[in-house]
C-alpha cells in the first residue's frame, strides 16, 4: 500500500478525498506548488487590468477564465489547479481560496469581500492534527456569498441560495435558501 502512495499523484488523491498524512512521500510537493502559485499571485494582485488579472488567474487555475468574470484583487490561493470558475462570476477583494480538495464556482455567482472557501482542514484528534483532510467546496449557479463568510470543506451551496455576511457554513445549503450565523442555519426559503 505504501508503494501505491508513492506512485499515485498527491493532488489526485486530495481531489478524491484522501486524507494526507504529514509523512506522505509526496508531501513536499504541496509546499512547492504553493510557492509557484504565490509567484503568480504577486503579479495578479499587483495588476489593475481586468484582462491581465483573468489571464494570470487562468495560469493559476490552468483554465480559461471567461471575459464575463471579474476578480477584484488581492486574492489568496494556495494551489489553484483545483479551482473551476464559471461565467459571469464576481469575486470581490480579499478572498481566500484553499483548493487542494477542489473548489467549483458555477455561473453567475457573487462572492463578497473577505470570503474564505476552504476545501481542506485537519483532523480533530491531536495525534493526527498535522494530516490534511480535503473536501470539495461547490458553489452552485446564482448563489451569493456575503462578506466575511466562511465555507468549510465538503460543503455545497445550493443554486440561487444566499449565505449571510459573517456566516460559517459547515453543512450543505439547499437550493433557494438563505443561511446565516455560526454555524450557519436556514433563515428563510426564497
Amino acid at each position: 500500500m505504501n508503494s501505491d502512495k508513492n506512485k499515485k499523484d498527491i493532488f489526485e488523491r486530495l481531489l478524491k478525498g484522501e486524507i494526507i498524512a504529514p509523512q506522505d512521500p509526496q508531501i513536499h510537493r504541496l509546499q512547492e506548488a504553493s510557492y509557484t502559485t504565490k509567484q503568480l499571485l504577486v503579479k495578479m494582485n499587483n495588476s489593475s487590468d481586468p484582462s491581465e488579472i483573468r489571464a494570470i488567474l487562468g495560469e493559476i487555475t490552468d483554465s480559461t477564465i471567461h471575459e464575463s468574470t471579474s476578480v477584484f484583487t488581492p486574492s489568496y490561493i494556495n494551489y489553484g489547479k483545483n479551482i473551476k470558475i464559471g461565467k459571469n462570476v464576481f469575486i470581490n477583494f480579499n478572498c481566500t481560496l484553499l483548493d487542494l480538495g477542489g473548489i467549483i464556482i458555477e455561473d453567475n455567482v457573487l462572492i463578497a469581500p473577505n470570503v474564505s472557501l476552504l476545501s481542506e482542514a485537519h483532523p480533530l484528534e491531536p495525534e493526527n492534527r498535522q494530516s490534511l483532510v480535503p473536501g470539495l467546496v461547490h458553489i452552485k449557479k446564482n448563489a451569493w456569498i456575503g462578506a466575511n463568510a466562511t465555507i468549510l470543506p465538503g460543503v455545497t451551496i445550493g443554486e440561487n441560495s444566499i449565505v449571510a455576511s459573517g456566516a460559517v457554513v459547515t453543512k450543505d445549503v439547499p437550493d433557494t435558501t438563505i443561511v446565516g450565523g455560526i454555524p450557519a442555519k436556514p433563515i428563510k426559503s426564497l
